[in-house]
């Protein structure tokens, strides 16, 4: 077999794979870091912004990635079966001694199941996995022959597009473009590269730091525990609420009827000096005590921010799946956890 048969199956399978790492490069690339790469002078960094800037030219790049991929898969299928088959039938045919046909489509199956395995990992797998962890690199590296294929394809991605465009309209689907989607950790660098071209503080970037990582932390981790708490039974003596409130550093206090875990209000040490400023005297708790919220303690911290907003409290009681009450979260606790506080 000539050695020309393999030089032709390793390009088409290449091929593939450089449309595969185009077209996830181009996709997970961050723009704002091949902004820079361009105003510095990258000259590859400038040939790729135009078409990574740009929702429709984003499309027309994905296009093009997918009719490259899809033609290179077709062709080395074709030739595969066109040299390799032919090639193995007959050494099929006397290693097993079977008839010509059922050599042929014996060597057929095997050279089949045995592209598909090498397309995948090297023509798939392999250029996605790097493309993923190195976008920039990848997308950096590919622009050049993505360009051509961009001139090459033109009519074909016209064609195609504004096929896929009429069936959307057809079943009332509307046409989205793709969109750069970046994780937290991504958004983290470009807080980061926003403070190092100083657009932002370090004060300033750190609190968008801890903002962006709010919902990675649940509500046990910022709460007051239930052993630090100071709580009040709603039939307690006025003294003993006097005791208690002077004792206590916080300025809400839960109440409780029964047991600790049946938690019914929260007391305001303002409302108790302002009804015993109006009255003169001791006040029932009971008349005191205003609703409280309750959070499960694996609940993230920016939704429970969220509903703390929307309730419009101040405090909240944290109760674990089986319903004891854990601890006490309130807003300064979310707060300090945003602007760094001391705790």
């Amino acid at each position: 077999m000539s050695p020309w048969v393999w030089v032709v199956l390793t390009v088409l399978i290449a091929a593939n794979a450089l449309y595969v790492a185009a077209e996830f490069g181009a996709v997970g690339v961050r723009r704002s870091r091949v902004r820079r790469m361009s105003e510095d002078g990258h000259w590859l960094a400038r040939r790729l912004l135009p078409h990574v800037e740009d929702p429709s030219a984003i499309d027309r790049y994905v296009g093009v990635s997918q009719i490259g991929i899809t033609l290179s898969s077709l062709a080395a299928g074709a030739y595969a079966q066109a040299t390799l088959t032919l090639a193995l039938a007959p050494l099929l045919a006397r290693l097993f001694a079977l008839a010509d046909l059922a050599a042929l489509s014996l060597s057929s199956l095997i050279v089949l199941l045995t592209l598909t395995a090498v397309q995948l990992v090297l023509g798939e797998l392999v250029p996605k996995a790097l493309a993923l962890q190195y976008p920039t690199e990848t997308a950096l590296a590919t622009i050049l022959p993505m360009q051509w294929s961009l001139v090459i394809f033109r009519p074909a991605i016209a064609f195609l597009n504004g096929g896929a465009w009429l069936l959307l309209r057809a079943f009332g689907a509307r046409e989205h473009a793709h969109r750069h989607l970046h994780s937290p950790e991504e958004l983290d660098l470009l807080i980061a590269e926003s403070r190092d071209g100083g657009l932002l503080e370090p004060e300033e970037q750190e609190r968008l730091r801890r903002a962006l990582h709010l919902g990675t932390r649940l509500v046990r981790d910022l709460m007051v525990p239930r052993e630090r708490m100071t709580t009040l039974e709603v039939s307690a003596s006025w003294d003993e609420v006097l005791r208690t409130v002077l004792a206590s550093p916080f300025s809400r206090l839960p109440v409780y009827r029964g047991s600790p875990d049946r938690i019914v209000g929260t007391l305001r040490v303002k409302d108790l000096v302002d009804r015993y400023a109006t009255e003169g005297g001791p006040v029932g708790l009971a008349r005191l005590i205003r609703p409280v919220v309750h959070l499960l303690d694996d609940l993230p911290a920016d939704r429970a921010l969220t509903l703390l907003r929307e309730r419009r409290t101040h405090s909240a009681i944290v109760a674990n799946a089986s319903g004891r009450t854990v601890g006490l979260l309130t807003i300064q606790d979310l707060l300090r956890e945003l602007l760094g506080g001391a705790p």
